[in-house]
């Protein structure tokens, strides 16, 4: 079946001269009637409150009480940038590289095009779109801890306040990581799709 949908182009520092939103066509098998209900069902149990799969997300945490602040902020400010994280790029081509993947592999298995992947590699402080990050974390594979923890990465939670997130989560807990089928889902659900 042949659909149409719109597909937010990626934001960058600068304007190519590309238009904000593409029309772009995409053929999409009507989703399996049993799946849909599986992921409407988890759905439905992920944003009630305390009830089914999910629990184990709304359990309160043990918390450690902090230590004042002083110990945090104890040193100057170059030796507070000196603890910054690894970056987004920086974790997807670690992870590219753990999985004996070529850059071209990658990219073309997330759906993404070789300029978005390029701005990745060259511009250090690049941020992509959720979208893409979460593509990304598909091609590669990643259990749910580490895709959560590349899309964080790229400066995007990933809860249970919004579909999109609890699908690509209802994907990778089951272990399916065709991203035809999960963009299939995304779509019938009304929501935006991995890649660019």
């Amino acid at each position: 079946m042949k659909r149409n949908y719109k597909s937010t182009a990626e934001k960058s520092g600068a304007n190519s001269g590309a238009s904000a939103d593409m029309v772009v066509e995409a053929r999409f098998e009507p989703l399996d009637k049993k799946l849909a209900e599986e992921i409407a069902a988890y759905i439905d149990e992920c944003t009630s409150e305390r009830e089914g799969l999910c629990d184990e997300l709304f359990e309160t945490p043990k918390l450690a009480i902090p230590a004042p602040f002083a110990v945090y902020g104890a040193g100057s400010l170059e030796d507070e940038l000196d603890d910054v994280e690894e970056s987004f790029a920086d974790a997807l081509f670690r992870l590219i590289d753990e999985r004996g993947m070529s850059d071209a592999e990658c990219y073309k298995k997330a759906h993404i095009d070789r300029k978005t992947f390029s701005k990745i590699r060259t511009k250090k402080d690049y941020k992509p779109a959720k979208t893409t990050a979460a593509a990304f974390a598909v091609a590669l594979e990643l259990p749910l801890d580490e895709a959560k923890d590349l899309i964080e990465k790229a400066g995007y939670s990933f809860t249970h306040s919004n579909k999109f997130d609890i699908i690509l989560e209802y994907f990778i807990k089951h272990g399916k990581y065709d991203i035809f089928e999960i963009n299939e889902a995304l779509y019938e659900f009304g929501e935006k799709i991995l890649g660019a």
